[in-house]
Parts: C-alpha cells; structure tokens; sequence
C-alpha cells in the first residue's frame, strides 16, 4: 500500500511569549508511517500531544524538528499548503466551531469554493457529501438546528466535498449522544471500508479503538506503544501507567486473569467477551443462579429540589417556538447523587437551567432548599445551587487563577480569613497547588483548567452541585479523578449532585437514581438497576445501556442465570467469581 503520512523524527515546541519561560516540548521526537486505506485510532492523556500531532499533520503547525510528509507534500513548504489540505481534512471536537453558513448546502460547499471548484462540480461534491453522510433531505435546514450528530455529520460533509484522500478527527465523538456517536463512528467504518478512505480518529473512547486498523498510544508527546488493537489492549499495565483504560470486557476478563481463573486470550469487543465468558463457564460448570448481595445504598428522604408541573417553551410566538420541557413534575433528595440522561434536544440542559434561575419557567414551579426560583431571592438561589457548564474552563476569564476562583466570594463580603479558608479547601480538594494561584489560567493545561473553573464554584459552598457532562473530553484517569472529587464532596459534605452525562457507565457506577428525559418530558426516574433494566424503552430512545448490563443480559439469553442486573465491571467480576465459587462448592463472595 501507498504511504500516505510519514513523521520523521517530528518535535515540536509552544514557545512563551515570555522569554524567561522555557518553551514547552508537545512532541518528542516522533516517527511513524501510514498507509492509504487504514484506519488509525490515537489514544493519550490531556496534554499527551495528541491535538499537536494532528495539527501538524494539516500543516496548521510546523514542527520545529524533523518533517511531516503528506502525500509526498512537505508541509513545511508554504506553496503546497492548499494541495495539504486538499488532501487531508481535519474534524475538530465541537462541530459548532466548523458551521459557518447560514443553511447546510452552503456550508458543505464552503470548502470547495475556497478551493476554486466550478460552480457545477460544486453542486455535484455537495449532493454527493450530503447524500454519504446521510443528510441529503436536511440541505434546506439551518446548521444549528441541528443535533450534535446531525451537525458532526455535515462537518464531515463539508471535509467530504473537498475530496480527500485522509480525514483526521480529533475528539469528534466527545460531546455527541450515545446515537450521534454510533452515527459518527459508522460512518467513518462506511468511508474507510467501502470508498478506501484513510481515517485518524483521535479519542479517549476505547471502545471506538477496537474497529482502528492499527492503535497508537501517546505519552508526554512520545509514542510509546503501537499495534493492531488486540496488541495494544493486551499491555493493560502499561496503559493504566499512561492514564488511559481498556474496554470494560477487556479490564474483566484481565481481572478474572489476575485471580487465577484461566481466561486465554483477552476479549477487545463485547461480542468476544461474551463468547470468552461462555466459555469460562460452560468450561466451569452450568452456570447456577447467583444472587449478588449489594451493599444498601444511603437513605435520602428528604427533598431539596421540587419541581411541579414545569413546561418551558423557546420563543413562543415565532416560527422558531420549541417546547422543551412539557409538564415535568420530580423531587430530588438531599445528600443524592441523581444522573440525567436523555439525547441531544431532550431537555436536559434546560431543566438544570431552571434550579438557579438562568432560565424562567413558562409554567410551573420550583423550589430548592425552601426558596422559590420564581422569587426574588436570585442572589441567595445561586449561592445555593452550583452550575458547572459543559466545558466550564470556557468560563475563565480573570488574569489570575487565584482571582477567577476567588470572584464569586469577592461579591459576598465575606471575611478574608473565611475566603481564604474556603479556597484552601477548594484546592485542596482539587489537587491544584498554591503556586498555580498567582499564573494565567490561560497558561494552564487544559485538565487544570477545568479544576480552577470548578474551584470558583466550589468555593460558594453550594449546597447542590450541577454538572453539565463533567468528563466530556477527558481522558480515563482524568474522568476518574473528576468522579472521585464529586463522591468526595458528597460523602462528607452532603453536597447534592447533578450529573447531565452521555457515558451510561459512569451514570450506572457513580448516580444514586436515575431520570431519563425524551422530548422534553420525564419518562423514568428510579434506581440505575432499574432503569437500566427497562432495555427496550431505552433503545427506542436512542439510549444505551452499561456495557457489563449488555454482556449479562447477552449471558442470561444463553440460559446462564444471573438474577441481578450487573452495571459495573467490579459488580461483573463479583457475578462472574460468585458464579465460580458456587460451582466449585464455595461461599460465593469475592475472593
């Protein structure tokens, strides 16, 4: 096969504006070969060099060692700079930042008009892109109207139209639904397979890794590992040094291995896991009944939020009026964990938006720790209720990270003795040092900065805190570290918490209750077991469930009977030991 990207000993440097600081090294000294035709997935940490490596490869950047060909083009050289790009489209993470037109047939021909494309062969790329991506009927629609699926699939478009021979992503699935991300991925394996397309699709999902031709693992701007996924997965202590995870049936079956149970070759796909479970136990014994006896979950009787009735319309009145919320009634408890999940356009935004008052109700009513948001205690409410958007490090904008976390507590009067206590408990629970307080936030990685931004809330001392997809672009260890200061403010300072999340394994790992939206109304709110039970009603809401849920579920079809529904994979590990255990006449319980 033809090689379509070669890195020679690439490096490439961020350069301070301040001549006293060192520059900082993204890329260390990187070599690597792709061909035309294969499917490449790049995995790392925040900060690994991962965005670096894709920007040099649509010669956004330059690398300050070395050279980085593209389709025989040096992209060092200024004067093929548009047969680069022609040649190598790039996907950025957020599809708003791609949308640049007022209606979806023009901004597909964005790209080919700017490459000086005819008028008529402009028409042809732009139905044809359309038509590949699966958005021919939506060419007459507004781009923002969209969903998150819907509107990564017309910046794929418009790279589509301008013929490419490579398409590099770069974090393209991270905000997207579990249905735009299906989307998404299936249409990169639909390009890649049947049109020959080269594909290099960075992400933090490993389960998008197991389809990639070949895997590469990136560390502190090295490339320390590289291999078919099979290869990769199978080095899971390396990955786990590199902040980074394997498939969940992947980390059971290694964990199963760990214990001494002879497991063979680790699974990468659900659909080997289930098949390398089957085998364990048919191989064991048939497979008895086991009970799995759960720890009791926290008693949360009493309610700090209590909705009644809440409808809430955009633009009534206008060509544009949308309802989204309609008629939602719930009550959420103090000291809980509650998760809610729906897709894109659901409404779950729009309902945290109305627990501090950013947005009025159309209709209904409100009440949080006994104040009215309808009231005119606004002030009070917010110091109350915590909102932490998607991408909260979008909201810095103080010169120094000791003031943007300390802005809010400068409005309240508050002591400084009491400020200051409040922002060493702050930061203190977020692993940030002091000597970060007096630099730019700017000047941050992208992981510190999302922990300032949460600082700045946590130091109201809310007594319900709202996060609007938490993790959304982290990476594995980054996530369970987020996760792991949430359960902290929970456990000990009965800190109400309100997750908004795409990742049905973490809502099914971490959330007491569960709701689930749909077009703007509330169609479950219970226990993750038993709202993850309800399989059917979740698909038709093109929701999904934890991966461990799908294995078992897959296990009791084939006549092995697990009598509880299994979400994590410790809570798989223990089925599947218990299982064992009884088999070979023990107790059941973990060993």
């Amino acid at each position: 096969m033809k090689e379509i990207i070669k890195l020679s000993d690439v490096t490439y440097e961020y350069r301070s504006q301040s001549e006293e600081r060192p520059p900082v090294r993204a890329l260390d000294h990187i070599s690597e070969e792709i061909t035309e035709g294969q499917f490449i997935v790049v995995l790392g940490r925040n900060g690994s060099g991962k965005s670096t490596m894709a920007r040099l490869l649509n010669a956004l950047l330059v690398p300050t060692e070395g050279t980085v060909i593209v389709d025989g083009f040096d992209t060092s050289r200024e004067e093929v700079l548009w047969d680069i790009r022609k040649t190598l489209g790039m996907v950025f993470q957020n599809p708003d930042n791609q949308l640049v037109a007022t209606t979806v047939e023009e901004d597909i021909a964005f790209g080919p008009e700017n490459l000086g494309v005819p008028s008529e062969e402009i028409r042809k790329r732009v139905d044809s892109a359309a038509a590949t991506v699966g958005m021919a009927d939506f060419l007459k629609h507004s781009p923002h109207m969209l969903s998150g699926g819907q509107k990564q699939r017309v910046a794929i478009a418009g790279i589509l139209a301008m013929e490419p021979k490579c398409i590099v992503l770069d974090e393209a699935t991270s905000m997207l639904d579990p249905k735009g991300r299906r989307e998404v991925l299936n249409l990169l394996l639909t390009l890649n397979r049947e049109k020959g397309m080269t594909i290099i699709l960075i992400t933090h999902h490993m389960d998008e890794a197991i389809h990639a031709h070949r895997v590469l693992v990136m560390q502190a701007g090295r490339l320390i590992l590289h291999g078919t996924p099979r290869e990769i997965f199978s080095r899971v202590e390396t990955l786990k040094e590199a902040g980074l995870d394997v498939p969940h049936v992947t980390a059971l079956l290694y964990r199963l291995k760990q214990k001494g149970i002879g497991v063979g070759e680790l699974p990468v796909s659900t659909e080997e896991g289930i098949r390398s479970l089957e085998s364990l136990i048919s191989r064991e014994g048939s497979g008895n009944k086991v009970n799995l006896l759960r720890p009791a979950g926290r008693e949360h009787s009493e309610s700090i939020v209590k909705i009644k009735n809440l409808t809430h319309t955009y633009m009534p009145g206008t060509a544009y009026e949308r309802k989204a919320l309609d008629d939602i009634s719930m009550e959420i408890k103090r000291g809980e964990i509650l998760g809610i999940i729906g897709h894109t356009g659901s409404g779950k935004s729009t309902l945290v938006q109305h627990l501090n008052g950013i947005l009025k109700p159309t209709s209904g009513e409100i009440e949080v720790d006994g104040l009215s948001t309808g009231g005119k205690s606004l002030k009070e409410l917010r110091q109350k209720v915590g909102l932490i958007f998607q991408y909260p490090e979008h909201q810095l904008f103080e010169e120094t990270v000791y003031k943007d976390i300390t802005f809010g507590l400068s409005k309240m009067m508050l002591p400084k003795e009491e400020c200051d206590k409040r922002l060493k408990d702050a930061i203190q629970l977020l692993g940030l040092s002091e000597e970060l307080l007096e630099k730019s936030p700017f000047e941050l990685s992208g992981g510190q900065k999302r922990r300032v931004a949460i600082a700045g809330v946590l130091v109201m001392n809310p007594k319900v805190l709202i996060l609007d997809e938490p993790t959304a672009g982290l990476d594995p260890k980054g996530s369970r570290e987020v996760f792991n200061i949430l359960k902290t403010l929970n456990h000990e300072h009965d800190t109400t918490i309100i997750i908004i999340s795409h990742n049905m394994d973490d809502i099914a790992a971490y959330c007491d209750r569960v709701a689930v939206l749909s077009k703007g109304r509330l169609e479950m709110l219970d226990t993750p077991a038993k709202v993850f039970s309800h399989v059917d009603a979740l698909k038709a809401l093109d929701l999904d469930i934890p991966v461990m849920t799908q294995v078992f579920l897959a296990l009791n079809q084939k006549g092995y009977g697990f009598e509880d529904i299994v979400l994590t994979v410790s809570a798989a590990e223990k089925a599947i030991m218990g299982s064992l255990g009884t088999m070979k006449g023990g107790d059941g319980h973990d060993r």
